[in-house]
């Protein structure tokens, strides 16, 4: 599975970034291996919509989660029509978040 991890820094030891279209960079992180791509986020200084842009451009990349602190409606509602499982609130290092994104839907996963 992939998972996009929105974050302050570019690797695992990063804070999750509380800004969904704000945050400086997005981890794709392979669920199995924890290998990981970095990608700056382009759109971190758009004047407006910047949410959506990176919900479109994450939505490209091919993951099936995002974790992040926080995200708006509008990035939101683009991530789930686009078939992506979004996991907000989310806070603390990136690794430990994704360690804990993937025993809950293990969980869930399991009650079905």
């Amino acid at each position: 599975m992939k998972i996009g991890i929105l974050t302050e820094g570019d690797n695992l030891n990063s804070f999750v970034a509380e800004d969904f279209g704000r945050a400086p960079y997005f981890l794709i992180v392979d669920s199995d291996t924890f290998d990981y791509e970095v990608v700056e986020n382009e759109f971190k200084d758009a004047a407006e919509g910047a949410g959506m842009l990176v919900a479109d451009a994450i939505s490209e990349l091919g993951v099936d989660v995002i974790i992040v602190g926080g995200i708006g409606s509008h990035g939101y509602d683009r991530l789930t029509k686009a078939g992506i499982t979004v996991s907000f609130d989310e806070e603390g290092v990136a690794e430990e978040a994704v360690k804990r994104v993937l025993r809950r839907l293990e969980r869930m996963k399991k009650l079905r």
